[in-house]
């Protein structure tokens, strides 16, 4: 059998005439013609109707008193075929959530599959997201070789800004001798003050050990003694290598955290899974300026904005609002708009970043403070 190609001999599905066709697989294929011509008894009634029917064929007798039989089509050989899918051609939605996915359902299974099997990386560091208790910590460590230099440390500063000298007084007075600054080790007595305007890494040191059978109640206890220290990070040096923990559902790198996963942060429709930006619809609305501004030759008061062309010296309200922001900021409506400052444009587009109170009046002469 071909498999880069559909091969179709003798389809003589409705109106049909016996053809012989050779379709390439894993290619956009489109199928035009005239009303009657065939398209739907081709694509429909013959291609997906066998694929349908070998599947369907596939499954258990059980599974298979579910799905009803599968007449097959009228076609002598159809090779290269595989399980097909279909959205009926008389199905017309112009709901922008509306997608392939949804439509032949597959999405729901994909939700599913993500939420249940995925594991969520950092974007940045490219680091797994993933939450340890202190017992599979444990493990881990206790998988490294016989005579290993283990070193339990506690991250409580990653590239933060200050002199930590409080942080330093504390560590000491709670019995803690060394740490690791900016990746050099050192001894807490012997620590200099920091650059204040500089971003430090700080990991104190909780535990030394050297890794054999015994040692597994005092790793425990000392990684617990770390995750309280660090907010749930852990970092373990044994050898030359680096070890990292984190007993939340967060990269240890950066803090970087994702709710733990489930079908809705995979929907669209679902404000948790939704992209903020756009809101699940895949698309978002901008103001056009030039549409906003077709003539930048014209004042305000000429129509030059064209949202305000028919309501200029109205009581119209959003008038009245827009023309207190004017006159706030003395903003001339007679003048081009071509002429605005960059400042004064970006006002009249985008409002005050500042609040003004003001007072307008309705046409029925009610005031309105704001």
């Amino acid at each position: 059998m071909q498999h880069d190609k559909i091969v179709i001999k003798g389809a003589r599905e409705n109106n049909l005439k016996n053809i012989d066709l050779t379709i390439p697989r894993d290619k956009l294929v489109i199928m035009t013609g005239l009303s009657g011509s065939g398209k739907t008894s081709l694509a429909f009634d013959t291609i997906y109707a066998e694929g349908q029917r070998r599947y369907v064929e596939s499954l258990s007798a059980y599974a298979r008193m579910f799905l009803g039989g599968v007449e097959k089509p009228d076609v002598d050989l159809i090779e290269g075929l595989s399980p097909s899918i279909s959205i009926d051609q008389k199905t017309t939605s112009n709901n922008p959530r509306s997608t392939v996915g949804t439509v032949t359902e597959i999405y729901d299974y994909l939700r599913l599959l993500y939420a249940r099997v995925g594991v969520p990386y950092c974007p940045v560091h490219n680091e797994p997201i993933v939450s340890q208790t202190i017992t599979q910590m444990v493990d881990r460590i206790m998988e490294q070789p016989e005579k290993t230099r283990l070193e339990i440390l506690a991250p409580v500063a990653h590239r933060e800004k200050g002199t930590f000298k409080d942080v330093f007084e504390k560590l000491l007075k709670d019995g803690y001798l060394r740490a690791r600054v900016d990746g050099q080790m050192i001894l807490l007595e012997d620590v200099k003050p920091l650059e204040k305007n500089k971003k430090h890494s700080i990991d104190v040191v909780v535990d030394r050990i050297v890794k054999n059978d015994g040692i597994r109640s005092r790793l425990h206890d000392s990684l617990e003694t770390a995750v309280k220290l660090a907010n749930g990070i852990v970092v373990v040096l044994a050898g030359e290598n680096e070890l990292l923990f984190s007993q939340n559902y967060s990269c240890p790198k950066c803090g970087f955290s994702v709710p733990r996963l489930e079908p809705r942060l995979f929907s669209f429709n679902s404000p948790l899974g939704a992209c903020d930006e756009c809101k699940g619809l895949g698309i978002t609305q901008r103001v056009d300026v030039d549409y906003l501004i077709p003539d930048r030759t014209k004042s305000i008061r000429k129509g030059g904005i064209v949202y305000y062309k028919n309501i200029v010296d109205t009581e119209n309200i959003e008038w009245q609002t827009f023309n207190t922001l004017c006159r706030h900021y003395h903003i001339d409506l007679d003048k081009p708009i071509q002429d605005f400052t960059p400042e004064e444009l970006e006002i009249v587009l985008y409002g005050s970043k500042e609040p003004i109170a003001y007072s307008i009046a309705s046409r029925s002469g009610n005031r309105f403070s704001r």
